[in-house]
């Protein structure tokens, strides 16, 4: 028995911390939207009991430290399940690149072993599980667009961004996600972007989305990494109706409304960095 499960990247429309939880964790408030760049998981079982884990990227844990070998070790863990798992990552979405690579992983794996051990768990409990694992991981179980909260686990669904196109540029660093949220001023008072984003979602304008996008974690990337500075002002000069960081960072995505834009601004960016990439957004879970 076999199975294959899609693991999209996702980007943050708005990315908003309120404060610091006594828990060690902020509290957060963001929009966030899949985009049809996604790693790929294969499944097997196996008789043996054992979880194990390979990647096409030889420079990635494949131990206890893989988020989709903690998502299927939980459940099986919680279960008391017998059987074993051969989880096979196919990777294409950047890595520590602020788009959720390895949170999407966690996700597809803990739908993989739903359904692989046939424990017939609801997207809804899968989720619990999921906020065990990573503050992403609950929102990439459910997919599509959604307003997250908590620390990233309470998840509202949400109408798709109008049609557009999304480019992704990341440079060739990586960022630390903790270590940007430990930099955060999170005691600073700000205007919250999310609920202009959440308005303008639900409005369908595409107009107003680009106008409200927003992520405070910019006040500390991009001081720290100027290259990330320099895609963000290339996207935008090179005809992106808007750009922002994605997460932590470093990948920036622009927002493109008419397609004849697209190749200018893709081959602008080619000539920063490697890792450029044109997809669309997921209109519904694919």
């Amino acid at each position: 028995m076999k199975r294959s499960i899609k693991a999209p990247a996702k980007i943050n429309l708005s990315l908003d911390v309120l404060h610091k939880r006594e828990d060690g964790f902020h509290e957060v408030e963001m929009v966030m939207a899949q985009v049809d760049l996604a790693d790929r998981l294969d499944f097997t079982l196996r008789t043996d009991g054992k979880i194990t884990v390979e990647m096409s990227e030889g420079f990635l844990p494949v131990d206890h430290r893989n988020f989709a070998y903690q998502a299927a070790r939980l459940l099986q863990k919680k279960y008391k399940v017998k059987s074993g798992l051969h989880i096979y990552i196919h990777k294409y979405i950047p890595v520590a690149a602020g788009l959720a690579g390895g949170s999407s992983d966690a996700a597809a794996a803990l739908k993989g072993a739903n359904e692989m051990w046939g424990l017939g768990l609801s997207i809804e409990e899968l989720a619990v599980y999921a906020a065990e694992i990573g503050s992403d991981v609950a929102f990439c179980v459910y997919g599509g667009t959604a307003l997250a909260t908590g620390r990233g686990e309470k998840i509202r669904l949400l109408p798709a961004p109008p049609p557009c196109w999304v480019i992704l540029a990341k440079p060739p660093i990586g960022v630390s996600t903790g270590d940007i949220y430990k930099k955060v001023d999170a005691g600073k008072k700000r205007k919250p972007a999310s609920p202009a984003i959440v308005k303008a979602l639900e409005a369908g304008s595409f107009t107003d989305v680009c106008a409200n996008l927003n992520n405070v974690l910019e006040e500390v990337t991009l001081p720290m990494y100027p290259e990330v500075t320099r895609i963000k002002e290339r996207m935008l000069d090179s005809g992106a109706d808007a750009a922002l960081m994605s997460g932590s960072g470093p990948t920036v995505f622009g927002l493109i409304e008419k397609e004849a834009k697209v190749h200018r601004v893709y081959n602008a960016l080619r000539g920063f960095c490697d890792q450029v990439y044109a997809v669309r957004m997921i209109r519904h879970e694919e």
